[in-house]
């Protein structure tokens, strides 16, 4: 078995495999970054007074956890420390809890202003700030508080799996018994594409050290979890998941659904960086195999994960394309470059539901020109 990135520093580069030079990658990272960030039309990227910004959900007007964070994994890894500031300020000035069961979270849909839609938090968000934060660290170094960024991120996580202990009525946001990621602290079940092995292959490196432990299993087990959640015959992943990994219906109609496709990039970047458990590709191939044979591209709808086709057309056709994608990192079947050709050729999405197709896109961007690094 190949070692991923984190052991030989060798981060693979998908594109050149198609004979594209990396002169032309590069510009198309910087394009892509350009254009989320600072485009006067496609943006959704906005500065709020001298020191604060905001990621713009632009399908429902407000902020996120889910997108402040995944913006600061875009500035940190693209060396934009201004950025990064401006979101993680903006992110403990108006979504960080400071009293209530939920102290130490943060709320997880604010209005632009800064007024809380809900109290609650959505554990993917409080994944990825602390791992942007730790990656910030390690580029930038700790500054003052709140850009004392490695503190701020131990602690994010001392919430996350030791939240009953440290607040009255407070629940954790992983399991501690099957070491799962919960879908929001109180729920026993889970969502699939919160499943981020990788990043909790840093954790046990980074975190608290008596939490070391608890995040290596977490890797372990979330990498089990993947298997048995995603449908052996297409590869799919439901939203959301019983612990058992059967398909739990919450909200939409279908069952692969737009947080499914995050599953396969995060397969792909698991093996790009680590690569334990090779296995994990089947998932992948399956994926693609089924959207290859039985999909025209970009003419997608919701799904059973047994791909039968709901009415119900999908909201995010441009993330499907870059997530299975950026899942032919640890893909070894006949599709798997095709799927990075079609990508490559496509372009980022306009209009009203841009935002959650070019997040994935500009993630996977990076994943496959070996740009997404791990700062240790």
């Amino acid at each position: 078995m190949d070692k991923g990135a984190f052991f030989t520093n060798n981060y693979p580069n998908l594109f050149i495999c198609l004979g594209i030079s990396e002169a032309e990658v590069d510009k198309k990272i910087k394009d892509t970054f350009e254009t989320i960030f600072f485009n006067a039309v496609e943006r959704f990227y906005f500065e709020k007074g001298e020191s604060m910004g905001y990621i713009l959900d632009t399908g429902n007007n407000d902020a996120r956890s889910e997108g402040m964070s995944y913006g600061m994994m875009m500035a940190v890894q693209m060396d934009r420390k201004d950025i990064f500031d401006r979101l993680w300020l903006f992110s403990k000035t108006y979504m960080y809890q400071e009293k209530g069961k939920y102290q130490g979270y943060f709320a997880w849909s604010v209005s632009t202003e800064g007024i809380k839609n809900a109290e609650g938090p959505a554990p993917d968000g409080e994944e990825y700030f602390a791992m942007a934060l730790f990656f910030a660290s390690k580029r930038w170094g700790d500054g003052k508080p709140p850009f004392d960024y490695s503190v701020q991120a131990r602690d994010i996580l001392k919430h996350c799996i030791h939240q009953s202990e440290m607040v009255e009525g407070g629940d954790p946001m992983w399991d501690s018994k099957n070491y799962y990621i919960k879908f929001v602290p109180e729920a026993p079940f889970t969502d699939p594409s919160y499943h981020l092995p990788h990043f909790y292959e840093l954790f046990a490196v980074m975190a608290d050290e008596k939490d070391r432990p608890f995040w290596k299993k977490a890797a372990e087990e979330s990498r089990k979890f993947l298997h048995i959640t995603c449908d052996k015959d297409t590869g799919m992943a439901p939203e959301y998941s019983e612990f058992d990994g059967t398909p739990k219906h919450l909200i939409n109609e279908g069952q692969f659904y737009s947080d499914s496709y995050r599953v396969a990039m995060n397969i792909g970047l698991d093996a790009a960086w680590f690569n334990r458990d090779e296995s994990l590709s089947g998932i992948v191939d399956r994926l693609q195999s089924y959207f290859s044979e039985n999909t025209k591209l970009g003419e997608y709808h919701s799904y059973t994960i047994k791909g039968e086709p709901l009415e119900q057309p999908a909201l995010h056709p441009v993330a499907i394309i870059a997530t299975n994608a950026a899942g032919s990192l640890a893909a070894k079947g006949k599709y798997r470059m095709e799927w990075v050709k079609n990508f490559w050729n496509l372009p980022l999405r306009k209009g009203e539901r841009r935002y959650y197709d070019n997040c994935l896109y500009f993630f996977s961007l990076l994943m496959l020109a070996g740009q997404y690094k791990i700062y240790l």
